[in-house]
This record gives structure tokens, C-alpha cells and sequence, in this order.
């Protein structure tokens, strides 16, 4: 636990010190594994079972990333940009698969289904590596969405290709149609969870705000399990069902963002770390050279023929498609499908397979990733000028040291029919929403409490325990509470107190 608590601070010390040098955190995270397995001599192994274990994980933390692209991914946003991102999840993916296998055909001398099974694996772009890294590059608007919308799309197809390549069942000509099948399927099952889950969020009524955040987690994992259940693309299913709900009106919605970025980082930093763990960096001088020649191969020969392949419709200036050529970053997802075929064959191919994604990934990520904004300058594709979307956060109070309380009125509270300004809060606390009927009401000195609002109320940390005892006085005893000689002491069982109902509040963050 100690250990696993270290690591997270390093991790997230690792986030601030990546961005200051314009690295892609996801390296760092892979150098504390690496560093964890040959400094302090943690034994994590390459044995099946840890094998069987990574790739379980990773696939877990996998849907988790694309939870919170999904979530986090405006669809007005994205919108402009369908046709191209799935163009490029769909198209570029069989292009690219197609382009490396026969590179890597006559470069190791591999059989034809080996090669398309090591190209499949390099097809595709990751998810982590985009959202981290292109968000705070200010490319085009309709850039940033398509590929935004590849990184999340383009994993389904993939992993079936993985999968059946992977399979020692000879391939049949109806396997396309197998592959058709199940993205169509995981299309269905996300957006159900997707429109299903958002409408019972919305009429469902948890206890604790807090609740909310883990029942749309939960809604969108349901999505994967009931995809892979049903022999679609839980992965497909998970990111369409996290993109509906993250454009429906839900219930403390920007807490359910919050919650859903951390956790995405959460499942980036520990999947990226296992990495680090489970590679045995004494092999890997070995595949350096053939890293090198298959990377070069999908970023300058593959990468490049793909895009074009799918941009030929949509008439993409040729600066466009040059970045998002460049930017088709490899992260974790290639080195977790490496897995698949070494889980499945665990021949000699399928190590060398793992190492040289591995390598593939480390050097390519650290090349493109860091140039990234340099090239978007040269291409003339950065958005210069234009108001970005504004920040939905906390932050403001956390420079002011404040709480958000929330406050609701229930039944039987004394509350009820107290004027605005009779609360009488410390100068410092504000009333800045009270909310009737589902409606913002105008906020002044005589609007009346009635039962059911709720009020949000920012307090100073230095005024919260005052706040707090004061609407604790007014909810059982009214406007005249301190008269009476209530200060709003904490009572044990004051929610029960015969004067009146005590008003729920919480403190919603910082």
C-alpha cells in the first residue's frame, strides 16, 4: 500500500514536470515501472499468469480512458467532424493494417498473418496519449475532433482484427461480416445504456451527490459488459455510451467530469506503471533496431496512405492531413493487444512482438508527442486567436480557500418562509443559486425560502463552521432562532429534533 501510494505521488509530481518539458506523461509513467522493477527489485515477471493479469488489467483500465474521452468530448464540438473521425477509425484502420503487415512482411521475413497481426496491433491510435497531449496544443477545432473521435472509435475495430488474427482458427471469408456484426452491436448497446442510463439519472433520486459520479461510471462499464456479453464491442458500446451521457443534462454533472478525469488518470498512471513492471528491459536492446525500422514504417508509409485514404472524401487540405498523420500517437493500447496473441500463441514471434511495440512505442511517442506543436506551427494548423471553451471548475475556489455548500429545504424545515436576507450569513458567504421548481430564481434580499429549494452557498474555510451552525439554527428554529438561545450546535440526532427538520447541506468540493 505504501509502495502503491508513492507511486501515485511520483506519478502526479510526473504530470506538472511533463508538461513544463513538453513530454508525454504516459513516458514517465512507463520510466517509474521500469525503475520499480530494476532499482527496488520488484518482481512483477513474465510469466502467464502475470500475463493473463496485464492484459485483464489493461483492458479494464483501457475502458476507463475511454469512459472519460467520451465523457469529457463535446458533441457540438465533434459533430463537424463524424464523417472524417469515422472515416479514420474504419478505413485508415483496414489501410493501415494492410500497409504494415506487408512492410513488415518483407522487413522480418514473418508469415502474412503474423505481419497483418503485428500491423494490426500498430494500428491503433491511443486514446491517453491523444487527450493528454493534443488538448493543450490549440490545433484546429475540426482537428482536434476528428482525432479526438478516432482515438476513441478506431479501438473496436481493432481489437477484433487482433483477436481474429490472433486465433489459431483458419480466417473465412464471412469474417468481415463477423467484424460488421459486432460494431454494429456495440453501437446499440451504447447508445442504449447511453440514452437509457441518462434518462434514469435524471428521474433517479440518490441520497448523496457523490452518488452520481459512480452510477454514470457504473452505466458506462455496464455498456462494455453487456457488448462483450452479447458479442459486440464493449469498447465501441463503453465510448458511445460515455459520449451520450456526457451531452445529456445530467444531475451534478460537472462533479460526474471531475470524478471521470481522475479516474481516467487514475487507470493511465496504474496501466502505464504496469507496463513498466511486466517489460524485461534486458531484452529490449536486442528488438531496438527492429523497433526502429517497423516504427518508421507506420508513422512515415502507413500512418500517411491511411489518412489519405480516408481524408479523399472530405477534400482535406494537405496540411490537415499531414497532421493528423503526425499525430497518431501510440500509447498503452498497442502494448496491451501485443498481449492478446502472446496469451493465445506464446511462441518466439509473439515476445518479439510485445518488446518491439514496446520500443515502438516509447521512441515514436517521445518523437511525435514532443514535436507536436512544432510541426502544428510549420503546417499553419493551430487555432490562433480564437476563444477556447471555457474551463468548467472548481478552481476559483480553491484561490479563494472556499466551500460550496449545498442546501435543501425539507419538509417540516423552519426555514420555510425565511426572507433571503434574514439568513443573516457572515459577510463572507454568499448565496449564489437558489433553485425552485428546477428554475434559477432572482436573487435579492426579498425573495422567501419555501420548502423543496435548494440554495448553493460559497463559504470561506474561515467562516464554514459559522456558516454551517447558522442554517442549522434557521432550519429548526427560523429567522428568530438565535433569540431563542439555538446557535446551531451540532446535536446527535438533530435531523430528528421536534423543532423542525435540520437543512440537508453538503459540501460539494473545492
Amino acid at each position: 500500500m505504501g509502495i502503491s501510494a508513492l507511486v501515485l505521488l511520483l506519478a502526479l509530481v510526473a504530470i506538472r514536470f511533463s508538461r513544463k518539458l513538453g513530454l508525454p506523461s504516459l513516458l514517465l509513467y512507463l520510466g517509474i515501472g521500469v525503475l520499480l522493477a530494476t532499482g527496488l527489485g520488484i518482481q512483477f515477471g513474465n510469466t502467464p499468469a502475470s500475463t493473463l493479469l496485464t492484459e485483464q488489467v489493461g483492458l479494464g483500465a483501457l475502458v476507463f480512458i475511454l469512459a472519460e474521452g467520451g465523457l469529457t468530448t463535446r458533441w457540438s464540438n465533434v459533430r463537424p467532424a463524424l464523417g472524417l473521425g469515422i472515416a479514420l477509425s474504419t478505413v485508415s484502420v483496414v489501410v493501415s493494417i494492410g500497409v504494415a503487415g506487408v512492410g513488415v512482411h518483407f522487413l522480418l521475413g514473418l508469415d502474412w498473418r503474423m505481419s497483418f497481426l503485428w500491423g494490426a496491433v500498430l494500428s491503433s491510435t491511443d486514446a491517453a496519449a491523444v487527450f493528454s497531449v493534443l488538448r493543450g496544443i490549440g490545433v484546429k477545432s475540426r482537428l482536434a475532433a476528428t482525432l479526438e473521435l478516432e482515438s476513441g472509435l478506431n479501438d473496436a475495430p481493432v481489437v477484433i482484427a487482433v483477436l481474429l488474427l490472433s486465433a489459431p482458427d483458419p480466417l473465412h471469408w464471412t469474417d468481415p461480416l463477423l467484424v460488421v456484426s459486432e460494431l454494429g452491436i456495440g453501437a446499440a448497446v451504447g447508445a442504449g445504456f447511453g440514452f437509457g442510463g441518462a434518462w434514469l439519472l435524471r428521474r433517479g433520486a440518490l441520497p448523496a451527490a457523490g452518488l452520481y459520479p459512480l452510477a454514470t461510471i457504473a452505466v458506462v462499464c455496464g455498456a462494455y459488459a453487456a457488448g462483450q456479453t452479447l458479442h459486440g464491442s464493449g469498447f465501441l458500446a463503453t465510448y458511445l455510451a460515455a459520449l451520450i451521457l456526457g451531452n445529456s443534462r445530467l444531475p451534478h454533472r460537472a462533479a460526474t467530469l471531475s470524478f471521470a478525469e481522475g479516474l481516467g488518470w487514475l487507470a493511465q498512471i496504474g496501466l502505464f506503471v504496469m507496463l513498466g513492471l511486466y517489460v524485461d528491459p534486458g531484452r529490449l536492446p536486442g528488438v531496438l533496431l527492429t523497433g526502429i525500422g517497423v516504427g518508421l514504417i507506420v508513422l512515415l508509409v502507413a500512418r500517411p496512405l491511411s489518412v489519405i485514404a480516408a481524408a479523399v472524401p472530405f477534400r482535406l487540405p494537405w496540411r490537415e492531413q499531414a497532421m493528423l498523420s503526425w499525430s497518431g500517437l501510440r500509447g498503452a493500447v498497442p502494448i496491451v493487444l501485443a498481449m492478446i496473441p502472446l496469451m493465445q500463441r506464446n511462441d518466439e514471434a509473439s515476445v518479439r512482438l510485445v518488446d518491439t511495440v514496446f520500443i515502438v512505442v516509447v521512441i515514436f511517442t517521445l518523437l511525435q508527442g514532443t514535436t507536436l506543436p512544432w510541426v502544428a506551427r510549420r503546417l499553419g494548423v493551430l487555432q490562433l486567436g480564437e476563444a477556447h471553451e471555457v474551463e468548467v471548475d472548481a478552481s476559483p475556489l480553491e484561490e479563494m480557500n472556499a466551500q460550496l455548500l449545498q442546501v435543501r429545504l425539507p419538509p417540516g424545515s423552519r426555514m420555510h418562509g425565511v426572507y433571503l436576507d434574514q439568513l443573516r450569513l457572515p459577510p463572507e458567504a454568499t448565496v449564489s443559486l437558489v433553485l425552485r421548481d428546477g428554475r434559477s430564481m432572482r436573487l435579492s434580499g426579498e425573495l422567501r425560502l419555501q420548502v423543496g429549494d435548494q440554495l448553493l452557498v460559497v463559504v470561506p474555510e474561515k467562516v464554514l463552521e459559522v456558516t454551517e451552525r447558522r442554517l442549522r439554527a434557521i432550519g429548526r428554529g427560523g429567522a428568530l432562532a438565535t433569540w431563542f438561545g439555538d446557535r446551531g450546535d451540532v446535536r446527535s440526532g438533530s435531523r430528528d429534533d421536534p423543532s423542525g427538520e435540520a437543512p440537508n447541506s453538503g459540501r460539494l468540493g473545492r
